[in-house]
């Protein structure tokens, strides 16, 4: 492959250099790969969203997925809370209706009681179960891929070192299931995957580790460029870096009964 006879150089700087707004990895096409999950979420939130009267999509991004939903709700709105996203996702979601709203994650959502009949999110960092009961009206939906446990931890740990169990077990479908009951939710589809991911070249994985901030918190070039340089020369012997991303389907419905107060002083 003609990228992995760049230079070390060359590679962390291009790395380094791109845009990492919005939530598109279009440009890792060539430089990364990884398996996608069976059960197809974009497509499957398309077709509840097409049935939806009212919609909320939290933690949006750039609004890339969103904006590739064949038919919106009749009401579709969108949170985001990192301003260049939430910038990137009004001039993508504008022109389809959708209103955008910056809300970074902490409760409570800007929305009245009983607003919404869906609620989606793919990937959100946190998910505040008893703000998303307070919007949904009864019998509505939460729909959601979300990150499971130990995602990409071969590449965490490269930097980081192992990880204690209690970091590793974190993001549990189990977990994600046993809150949403505790809300009052009746988990109706829980599925989890394990997946093949495969970088390519070390400028594939600064630009990785730039955007999924989160996964080594921190990160910079400078101060990791010995290990990167580490792993640079391992991958032009050994081929691509391999890890493993996990993900979890998680899909609820609200259960009947009254709206609980949520007056706040």
């Amino acid at each position: 492959m003609a990228r992995m006879e760049r230079t070390f150089e060359e590679l962390i700087a291009e790395g380094e250099s791109v845009s990492v707004d919005g939530w598109d990895f279009s440009w890792l096409d060539g430089r990364a790969t990884e398996q996608r999950p069976s059960w197809g979420y974009a497509r499957s939130m398309g077709e509840r969203m097409a049935r939806s009267a009212a919609a909320l999509d939290i933690q949006t991004g750039g609004g890339e997925v969103l904006a590739g939903v064949p038919k919106l709700a009749t009401l579709t709105v969108a949170t985001e809370g990192w301003p260049p996203n939430v910038a990137r996702a009004t001039k993508t979601l504008r022109p389809r209706g959708v209103a955008v709203v910056a809300h970074d994650d902490a409760p409570p959502l800007p929305f009245a009681d009983a607003t919404f009949d869906l609620v989606v999110s793919r990937h959100p960092v946190v998910t505040v179960w008893d703000e998303i009961a307070r919007v949904l009206e009864p019998g509505g939906t939460y729909f959601s891929q979300q990150v499971g446990p130990a995602s990409v931890f071969e590449l965490v740990e490269y930097f980081l070192g192992p990880q204690p169990p209690e970091v590793r077990r974190q993001r549990d479908p189990n977990d994600a299931k046993a809150a949403a009951e505790a809300a009052g939710f009746e988990v109706t589809d829980l599925r989890f995957e394990s997946l093949h991911t495969e970088f390519y070249d070390v400028g594939a994985v600064v630009y990785f580790l730039r955007k999924v901030i989160w996964l080594v918190p921190g990160f910079t070039v400078a101060q990791y460029r010995a290990p990167l340089l580490r792993l640079h020369e391992q991958m032009q012997k050994e081929g691509p870096f391999v890890a493993h991303t996990t993900r979890f389907l998680i899909e609820a419905r609200k259960g009947p009964g009254p709206i609980r107060d949520t007056k706040r002083s």
